[in-house]
């Protein structure tokens, strides 16, 4: 009861709405929260069509949020903390019936053995039951191109933040996630059940669908977690990542979870994951996942949003007899197109991330850290 109170006072209850995925910058007064989330991506991207090359002070439509706050607001919604596709197989990932299994998930599950193998994890002694780890990113907003069709402007400047994240995890399915950029921090958490973010220009949300595993997490943080979240995948062959050839294993939501994700006008299409491992070490080298969401305007216009997120995944450690890897580059783009019309806007983004510290099995760690805020809590059946 001690833990719930607590987060009664810490948090403040509203009325819920779903957790998207894509950039959700509010372009509003703080407090006022009436419009969509895509309702606000759209006025973020008019505003860029508004703003003189190079120019990221700007005051915003409201005349109460610079611009440069919004673009940090951006990479927070896009970079912060995403999910994957699906969630974890809870299945044992070792055990496989050849014979009426396709060849493409009999490969990739070869594959993820390998990539066990490499890591460390078949011969892991000890039972890792929870982990605790540190690090430091830059995010970095570069500039965005607005296509009329035949011409093509750029607009806004490379400009970074630095900051630092804390994350918890417990298994199965839980983990809290603390992220500082700038002077925005955003929470997001899991207690295996119920996926919620928090951010302060936002509030709190609860994500919709099936609960899914950090991505921050699967980019080479948790071994046995990113071979959960690949035990089904598709082989799809090979493919050169660098100097390293690696086979490329695909996973994707299926149709029903993607609609149970969807909001209002804003219907999610698809959510696919890629990852690479190569084929010499057996590591994962490479994640990119790509997210597609189709919004219906009040003004009947149908627009398109595709989110894609590129990792590389290096430097991996020995920690405890486990290999994790411990900095990476994500790239991100936000790729704005129309039905009917030839203009289209693309946004790029990056993120430079560094892990300071890991620690595995953390005395006193209990469920109770992961008990989601009281808003949500209440809300919940």
């Amino acid at each position: 009861m001690g833990s719930r109170a607590r987060r009664k006072q810490r948090w403040c209850a509203q009325t819920l709405t779903p957790l998207l995925e894509g950039p959700d910058p509010d372009m509003q007064e703080e407090g006022n929260k009436k419009e969509s989330s895509w309702e606000v991506i759209r006025e973020w991207f008019r505003l860029q069509k508004g703003l003189p090359a190079g120019n990221s002070f700007s005051v915003s439509l409201h005349g109460s949020i610079p611009v440069k706050g919004q673009d940090l607001r951006l990479l927070l919604g896009v970079l912060g903390c995403p999910l994957a596709p699906i969630p974890l197989v809870n299945d044992p990932i070792h055990r496989i019936h050849i014979k009426n299994t396709p060849i493409e998930n009999s490969a990739a599950h070869y594959i993820i053995q390998q990539y066990l193998a490499a890591t460390g994890c078949l011969k892991q002694q000890k039972c890792m039951k929870n982990m605790y780890s540190t690090g430091s990113v830059k995010m970095i907003r570069c500039e965005t191109e607005i296509s009329s069709g035949k011409n093509v402007k750029s607009l806004g400047t490379r400009s970074g933040e630095n900051g630092c994240f804390v994350l918890w995890q417990m298994l199965p399915g839980m983990w809290s996630l603390e992220l500082v950029v700038g002077e925005n921090k955003v929470i997001a958490g899991s207690d295996g059940k119920i996926v919620w973010r928090h951010t302060p220009w936002l509030g709190t949300h609860a994500a919709k669908g099936p609960q899914r595993p950090l991505r921050r997490i699967i980019q080479g943080l948790d071994p046995k977690s990113t071979a959960s979240l690949f035990a089904k995948a598709q082989c799809l062959g090979e493919k050169r990542i660098g100097e390293d050839d690696c086979f490329v294993l695909k996973v994707a939501a299926d149709r029903e979870a993607v609609m149970e994700r969807s909001e209002g006008p804003a219907e999610v299409l698809r959510h696919v994951l890629y990852g690479y491992f190569c084929q010499k070490s057996g590591l994962l080298m490479y994640l990119e996942d790509s997210h597609l969401t189709r919004v219906q305007t009040p003004e009947n216009e149908t627009i398109y949003w595709e989110t894609t997120i590129g990792s590389s995944i290096g430097d991996y450690r020995d920690v405890d007899g486990v290999l994790i890897a411990h900095q990476g580059r994500s790239i991100a783009t936000v790729f704005r197109f129309e039905e009917v019309s030839v203009q289209h806007s693309r946004t790029r983004m990056e993120e430079v991330w560094r892990i300071d510290d890991v620690v595995f099995n953390v005395p006193g760690l209990s469920m109770d850290y992961f008990i989601p805020p009281a808003d949500i809590y209440d809300a919940s059946p």
